[in-house]
Formats: structure tokens, C-alpha cells, sequence
């Protein structure tokens, strides 16, 4: 996948979605909110990773990793056309007792660590335009023939609910 490629990706209609909702709201899109937002990740599962409850982050996403590096840097390449601005955040342990450092992966790499915790600012000063926000529409692989105007789009990948309440995308 590349910067040119990336609109095309099945996953990249939710995550601009996503991404919408949160400027809306504020400056800053965080990779943990894009995946609560998805539906990938329930609050309650980051508060307790956040209170060092959960070893690691990526236990509590529903979600297999390849797909979850690949939201990533879809994530990253929206954040670049909409001039979003990267800015590493450390996540620290919250309440009483020794702050130590989070992590996101059971592995520690470091590009994945520094993925997810680098969060995507507008840097105006005003709240980011809404009208920059237009929801994504599906590419049409196949030119129309003259007169045909129909609207043709594919359906968009939505989380499917396994048994026991778990979402996968």
C-alpha cells in the first residue's frame, strides 16, 4: 500500500469516519480513539491497560495485527492529506504508585510503539474546517459508458460481532 494507493483499502471509509467524528470533537486524533471510535477497542479495556492492569494494549484490541499495521498507516497517510501534524506522546501509568512507561505490543517494536503513540494535531489555531471533512466515497475501478449515471458503490467493511460479544474487523 502506498500514499496513492491508500483511499482504496477497505478499511480506509471507517477510519476517515472515525477520524471526522474526533475532529469534530477536537484538535487531536489519537490512535487509541480511532480504534475506540471503529468500535475495536472498548474504553474500558484502555482505562484499565492505562492503569497498568493489562500488560500490553494490543491484548485488548480486537483485531489481528497485520490488519491493525495496516490501519496504522492508513491512519498515518490520512493524517497527512488533512496536514494533520505528528507529535509523540508517552504514555505513562495513571494513579497512585510508580509511573512507569506503557506499551502498546507484547514485543516492544519500536516503530509499532511509536505508531500508536504519536498522536495527529491541527496546528491552527481555530478548530479544524469542518468542510475539509467529506466523507469518503468508494472508487469506481470501471469507467461508466456515456449516459450511464448510476451510483454504484461497493458495500463498506463493517466489524462483524462474534459470539461472546467480541468485534473483528
Amino acid at each position: 500500500m502506498t500514499v496513492t494507493t491508500f483511499r482504496g483499502h477497505a478499511l480506509y471509509p471507517r477510519i476517515s469516519r472515525a477520524v471526522a467524528t474526533l475532529l469534530r470533537k477536537d484538535k487531536v486524533v489519537r490512535p487509541v480513539d480511532v480504534l475506540v471510535e471503529m468500535q475495536l477497542l472498548k474504553r474500558e479495556h484502555f482505562e484499565d491497560w492505562r492503569l497498568g492492569r493489562v500488560p500490553y494494549l494490543e491484548r485488548m484490541i480486537h483485531c489481528n495485527l497485520s490488519r491493525l499495521s495496516t490501519l496504522l498507516r492508513i491512519l498515518r497517510f490520512h493524517a497527512h492529506d488533512l496536514n494533520l501534524k505528528p507529535s509523540f506522546t508517552i504514555y505513562n501509568r495513571w494513579g497512585g504508585g510508580p509511573k512507569h512507561r506503557l506499551r502498546f505490543t507484547q514485543t516492544g517494536d519500536a516503530r509499532l510503539e511509536k505508531a500508536y503513540a504519536t498522536h495527529l494535531v491541527w496546528p491552527g489555531k481555530q478548530a479544524f474546517p469542518t468542510d475539509r471533512l467529506s466523507l469518503p466515497t468508494a472508487v469506481d475501478p470501471q469507467p461508466k459508458a456515456a449516459g450511464d449515471d448510476r451510483q454504484i458503490e461497493p458495500p463498506l467493511a463493517q466489524p462483524t460481532i462474534q459470539r461472546g460479544g467480541t468485534v473483528r474487523c
